[in-house]
């Protein structure tokens, strides 16, 4: 593994995916930073992160035979090589909310940012990028984010932290050119924040019960709703509601 230590970036995926351009990397290269400049969510939005409280870092992997209609797969292993790393670190129950943010309890902790470059048929490469909220305590107009801090009070060492979602992220990349698909969804929906719950959303500004019943091989999500109908909605097409 490569760790390259950048001062300042607007962006630790686009640092990461110039350096794949340029360069033919190791697999597990990380781009780290302290101060992400213009950090990206899902679908564009902004990530906040204070300069050297939290772990805002991208790396690079490298799969074996993954076709593109699986690349959700690699949104899962993420979610839960992070998910086992913070369920060993904090005291509240941790969770994933699809497709990938993680919570403790029911506050934000981390998101994920995946861009794959394929090729062909096949993923060629991914660039992950992470933020995880470790040390900082306060959120402005976040009312949802907490942070490792937060949660277990007590300080982390960013290091050490980094290392131990390193370790846990190669694990889970193995499992996933082992083909052990089942195990992979087997944990994905054992951890899945509301799964076979009944609760609130809303869609096109209208708000409905549903129950969480899967993910579709796309990554779509499955709700049962009260007619007993099944629908399938992408990423920004419905809103989680308390």
């Amino acid at each position: 593994m490569h760790i390259v230590k950048v001062d300042a970036t607007e962006s630790t995926n686009t640092f990461l995916k110039e350096m794949c351009q340029q360069n033919t990397l190791e697999n597990f290269t990380v781009v780290i930073t302290d101060e992400q400049t213009k950090g990206r969510g899902q679908m564009h939005s902004s990530w906040q992160s204070e300069k050297g409280k939290n772990l805002t870092f991208s790396v690079l992997i490298r799969l074996n035979d993954l076709k593109i209609d699986q690349q959700f797969y690699i949104s899962k292993i993420i979610s839960l090589a992070i998910y086992n790393v913070l369920s060993d670190l904090l005291p509240a129950k941790i969770s994933v909310k699809w497709p990938n943010d993680i919570l403790s309890a029911h506050q934000k902790i981390c998101g994920v940012l995946i861009e794959n470059s394929v090729k062909k048929t096949q993923v060629n490469y991914s660039i992950v990028g992470i933020g995880l909220n470790v040390n900082q305590q306060e959120f402005e107009n976040l009312p949802q984010a907490s942070s490792m801090k937060l949660e277990a009070n007590t300080t982390f060492d960013l290091e050490v932290v980094l290392l131990d979602l390193m370790e846990s992220i190669k694990k889970y990349v193995a499992v996933l050119n082992s083909k052990n698909y089942q195990l992979i969804d087997t944990e994905y929906l054992n951890q899945l924040y509301k799964f076979g719950t009944p609760s609130m959303f809303k869609s096109d500004s209208k708000k409905f019960m549903g129950k969480i019943i899967g993910v579709s091989l796309q990554g779509k999500l499955q709700l049962a709703l009260e007619n007993e109908t099944i629908k399938e909605f992408g990423l920004k097409e419905i809103e989680f509601l308390n």
